[in-house]
């Protein structure tokens, strides 16, 4: 490995893009999640 600056346990490789898409994808998914449960939570605690 000489000359590699490798860190973590995977490789990077041609599905960088798909892996960057779909850490994407899953952030706006929980993010989305999170503030849904919130706006349930003060509108259960409001109403």
């Amino acid at each position: 490995m000489k000359g590699q600056n490798r860190h973590g346990a995977t490789r990077r490789n041609k599905d960088a893009a798909f892996d960057r898409w779909l850490n994407l994808a899953v952030s706006v998914a929980v993010t989305t999640a999170i503030l849904v449960g919130l706006a349930a939570v003060l509108a259960h605690w409001l109403l």
